[in-house]
């Protein structure tokens, strides 16, 4: 939802909130299906990010059973590992 300030000496300032995921599921593979404050769901797919990302902790993620291992913290999907990406980013993914 974007808001417009009404004020004569502002010429149409938009104010976009902050974007959170409030739930998320696993769906299969590297996908994860999330529902974000903004009120749009989408189905992430991890799988690009996780076999072409060469950081050692994002790698690891490539394991199904660490894939799987995720909760909703901080207004984002974190893994057990301590990987956590932007909502803006994985609302690309969907």
């Amino acid at each position: 939802m974007n808001m417009v300030v009404d004020d004569p000496t502002i010429k149409k300032l938009q104010i976009h909130p902050m974007l959170h995921i409030i739930a998320a599921e696993y769906i299969s593979d590297y996908k994860i299906s999330v529902a974000l404050n903004d009120g749009s769901r989408c189905v992430a797919d991890f799988e690009r990010v996780v076999k072409s990302d060469h950081r050692p902790i994002v790698q690891q993620l490539s394991n199904l059973d660490l894939f799987r291992d995720f909760k909703v913290q901080a207004n984002t999907v974190v893994w057990g590992n301590g990987v956590d990406f932007a909502p803006e980013f994985i609302k690309e993914l969907g």
